[in-house]
């Protein structure tokens, strides 16, 4: 074999069955190949098991799947490139022209846009209410033949509860699907609920670096079968190198929610006296208006602190004071991060939905990471300091 051939049909190097890896291996190969056209055929009529595209299925991501499945407590998952490549496709793979989705204003802003003004250019109707309004959920649902309803639990970033049992509930007394957006409440969260389907941004908790980005969606075997087909053709697959990142950050997954949702809960109650803060919505505190829900629902009360300063403190000082939490988007990292609500306010909405929302120029949400929590707390207690100090 020449030199040119050989590079291109390099030496084989088998593993014995007695000897696997420790660490599944990163099947790193758009392609796969089978011994014999009549294989090969036997694979395309379902008729024996194995792998031809990566479009479509590809060991490292099987393997990522079966895990979050799990964890969900439901059977089968679809891996995409993107938290939001999740949302959208199961949008467009569950709706057609006609149907009718019911979505709220405290929810993330792609899917609010991808339901009111794509899907609405191809026929598919709306109706926005705010998360809390259970009886207008109900109402709307026994008068409107409603597809799907589309919602989160907790809230971006107010951390609003929804009533989970009551909600689902009234859908599947009516025909519809419940999709929840399960990211800030993660994995071990509302699988023993009735919802359909559940989605993730894996961007966040799962991946829980801030290096790489996907999305899933979970849920029952022949939910997930009757989408996969969609999902495969609109093409937005997980990179096999990107699936084994987040199947090593899962590893970790329950030390870093567990100790991240400890701090918040400090923070939380530190928040909750200081001068400088006006409202805490953190589901953990007793004050908060969807703690009792909280307690019945969720096994604990999340990463995230959202609060508002009082009129007078500056937002933007606060921020900029801060030395341990980075200004930025996202959540979930092993870094504390802060968002204002400069960077939130929900333009898409009327003043009525951002009245729902809650968010204000004083709003700010935070993302606890994996620093120590006195660090965290004595950082955010010097900026409120320097935040309520004119001229500082």
């Amino acid at each position: 074999m020449k030199p040119p051939t050989r590079v291109n049909h390099p030496p084989e190097v088998l593993v014995p069955e007695d000897n696997r890896p420790l660490v599944a291996p990163i099947y790193q190969s758009v392609k796969f190949t089978m011994d014999s056209v009549a294989e090969a055929e036997k694979h395309n009529r379902g008729e024996r098991q194995g792998f031809a595209y990566s479009r479509v299925s590809n060991p490292t991501l099987q393997q990522l799947e079966l895990t979050l499945a799990e964890l969900q407590q439901r059977p089968a998952c679809l891996l995409t490139a993107s938290g939001v490549a999740a949302i959208n496709l199961a949008l467009l793979a569950l709706c057609k022209q006609g149907d009718h989705v019911i979505v709220f204003a405290e929810m993330y802003q792609p899917t609010r846009y991808m339901v009111r003004r794509l899907l609405g250019r191809y026929g598919v109707k709306h109706t926005m209410l705010s998360i809390e309004d259970t009886d207008g959920i109900e109402s709307t649902l026994s008068s409107t033949p409603t597809r799907l309803l589309v919602f989160e639990s907790p809230s971006n970033p107010l951390l609003k509860i929804a009533d989970i049992v009551r909600i689902t509930a009234a859908a599947r007394s009516h025909g519809a699907l419940t999709l929840l957006d399960n990211t800030f409440a993660g994995f071990h969260n509302h699988g023993t609920l009735d919802i359909d389907l559940f989605v993730h941004s894996l961007t966040k908790y799962a991946s829980g670096h801030g290096d790489v980005m996907g999305g899933a969606v979970i849920g029952s075997h022949e939910l997930i079968s009757s989408m996969r087909r969609d999902f495969v053709i609109m093409g937005a697959t997980l990179d096999p190198h990107a699936a084994f990142l987040i199947q090593r950050g899962m590893k970790t997954y329950f030390i870093r929610y567990e100790k991240q949702s400890q701090t918040a809960m400090a923070v939380a109650g530190m928040l909750a006296q200081h001068a400088a803060v006006e409202r805490v919505h953190y589901p953990g505190l007793s004050s908060h208006r969807g703690h009792d829900l909280v307690l019945r629902q969720m096994q604990d009360f999340g990463t995230i602190v959202t609060f508002d300063l009082v009129k007078g403190a500056d937002p933007a000082r606060f921020c900029d004071s801060l030395k341990l939490f980075a200004i930025s988007a996202s959540l979930g990292s092993t870094e504390s991060l802060v968002q204002p609500g400069q960077l939130m306010r929900p333009g898409d909405l009327s003043e009525q939905e951002r009245q729902w929302t809650g968010v204000t120029d004083r709003t700010l949400r935070l993302s606890i990471g994996l620093e120590d929590q006195e660090d965290l707390i004595a950082d955010l207690q010097q900026a409120l300091q320097r935040a309520q100090t004119v001229g500082a």
